[in-house]
């Protein structure tokens, strides 16, 4: 880790709340790097005003900081994007390494390109960028704005497309679940790229794995940009196998680690070990059901009935999966609702814990009273198996069971 003892960096963009540029810069180097939220009448003064030594810039100023920089690199000037701002003698200067972020992503994704045809979706300074390394590297690029000639409502003549990336920020954080297109329409897919990194899998990216198209997200263009980022703020080289590290490490650190299983399994009492082993924030979707229904589970059964109280379980599914670093405990019919596939696997691994029938408790349990718990496990276990990503066997020892989980999910998340 290179140390710069008294640098002031940081991210300005307007909306940052989902943004793991502070971890990744924490990765590379010891130095302050803090988030600035700011409105668009604001950039300029705080560019002229500001106390930094360097900054990176993300939507939607990437262009409008330009106006207010002494200098532009130019392979900025080029691309007409800039995303790294320092100071220097002569005042800001302007970098792009977003260039070298998208390069480093798309030969990661193992993704072709060449003599392709490219759907590049939206038209800001992030999708000038990737325009431009696609460009470099053979393929045959559209874009596609909201209101240019090539547009979401004429998508059909372009359903010949082999890659299609995302450059907007539809279905990002804490927005999720929607998708700027329908994939189904397009018949020769060979790739999806997102440059959202959070959620880890966005409706996009879930649309194509489904498709078995071959995607990736954002993160690892975010980590090889800040690497780039952070060789120009300190003058300094880093090599590349870091921007792998921490990759892995973010990507792990900010998964979570989420538990579906049939009712009395322990998934509670491990999952609340689980984080106290982690650090990680404990959440209970039955908890968070109870919290605003005002009355606890049993009562919501007796009084509205199981669909009433399944469309609670899939609000507070999409409002907990959608966080990051969390564990996560569900109730045991979580897997009724297809609609929670998703919105569990956006952003976490999910575990089925695994507990003999025999040992299973029912007590507060109005379906394993109702229909009987061995008639409902046999039920259920189709579901449990299409949701989950591994199984744990759920041991009598909280602790116990706590480590076989995360062990399983670092099998996983790699």
């Amino acid at each position: 880790m290179e140390h710069a003892e008294n640098f002031r960096a940081g991210l300005i963009g307007h909306k940052l709340s989902h943004s793991f540029s502070p971890q990744i810069h924490a990765q590379l180097a010891d130095y302050e790097y803090k988030l600035f939220e700011l409105e668009p009448d604001e950039v300029g003064t705080f560019l002229q005003n500001g106390r930094f030594d360097a900054t990176n810039v993300t939507i939607p100023y990437k262009k409008e900081v330009m106006p207010y920089l002494t200098e532009i690199s130019e392979e900025a000037q080029k691309i007409g994007s800039v995303n790294t701002i320092t100071r220097t003698a002569k005042g800001l200067k302007g970098d792009n390494t977003d260039y070298f972020g998208f390069s480093y992503m798309l030969q990661k994704s193992g993704i072709a390109v060449k003599d392709k045809k490219c759907l590049v979706l939206g038209s800001g300074g992030a999708s000038v960028t990737v325009c431009a390394v696609l460009k470099d590297m053979g393929a045959d690029v559209v874009v596609i704005s909201r209101s240019g000639e090539d547009n979401y409502e004429n998508l059909d003549r372009h359903k010949d497309a082999a890659v299609i990336v995302n450059t907007t920020p539809v279905g990002m954080y804490p927005n999720t679940g929607i998708s700027p297109v329908d994939l189904s329409i397009f018949s020769n897919l060979s790739g999806v790229l997102d440059l959202i990194y959070n959620p880890a899998r966005t409706q996009l990216l879930l649309d194509a794995q489904k498709l078995n198209i071959p995607c990736l997200n954002g993160l690892a263009m975010l980590c090889a940009q800040a690497k780039k980022a952070c060789e120009l703020f300190l003058n300094t080289q880093i090599e590349d196998t870091e921007i792998d590290r921490i990759t892995a490490k973010i990507a792990e650190d900010s998964e979570n680690i989420i538990l579906i299983g049939m009712p009395g399994c322990g998934k509670t009492t491990a999952g609340k070990a689980l984080a106290e082993m982690t650090g990680r924030q404990f959440l209970d979707t039955d908890e968070v059901i109870v919290q605003k229904a005002g009355m606890p589970i049993p009562d919501i059964f007796a009084k509205y009935g199981e669909a009433h109280f399944r469309k609670l379980e899939h609000e507070a599914v999409c409002e907990c999966a959608k966080k990051s670093a969390l564990v996560l405990a569900t109730g045991g019919g979580v897997i009724k609702t297809k609609e929670n596939y998703d919105a569990l696997h956006q952003n976490g691994k999910v575990i089925w814990l695994q507990r003999d029938v025999n040992l299973l408790a029912t007590d507060g349990r109005p379906l394993s009273q109702q229909s009987g718990v061995f008639k409902l496990y046999e039920e259920r276990k189709p579901l449990y198996e299409h949701f989950c990503d591994t199984a744990v066997q759920c041991n009598e020892d909280a602790a116990i069971t706590a480590k076989n989980i995360f062990a399983a999910f670092k099998e996983v998340i790699r």
